[in-house]
């Protein structure tokens, strides 16, 4: 099973994207807020987070999902199998996401959760 756990928003300004999108949303910080990163998660607790990325980009695809699994290699080889391709991307050492892009060539993440 796969399902959205988190869409990444790309903003200029963290702070001011926390305050619009909780009030917006209902939303509420789930972690203290860092200078450039910010999840916000539904107040009653159902529903998907937002992630705020800040960016210097002033293109407009600045977004892309986190989609949570348990099973991150299944779902990677079903969503390839669907027309999904691997990114090239520098990975952490530590890290616990792979970056796909749609058919469309836009970019996601499936992420091990």
């Amino acid at each position: 099973m796969i399902e959205i756990g988190a869409i990444v928003w790309g903003v200029k300004d963290v702070a001011r994207a926390v305050e619009f999108w909780t009030r917006a949303l209902n939303y509420e910080l789930k972690y203290p807020m860092a200078d450039d990163w910010a999840i916000l998660a539904p107040k009653d607790g159902s529903g998907v987070q937002l992630s705020l990325n800040r960016v210097a980009s002033e293109k407009a695809k600045r977004h892309h999902m986190d989609l949570f699994t348990l099973e991150p290699e299944e779902e990677i080889a079903r969503l390839i199998s669907l027309g999904a391709t691997r990114m090239d991307w520098r990975y952490p050492p530590d890290a616990d996401f792979t970056v796909l892009r749609d058919p469309d060539g836009n970019p996601f993440c499936v992420v091990h959760c």
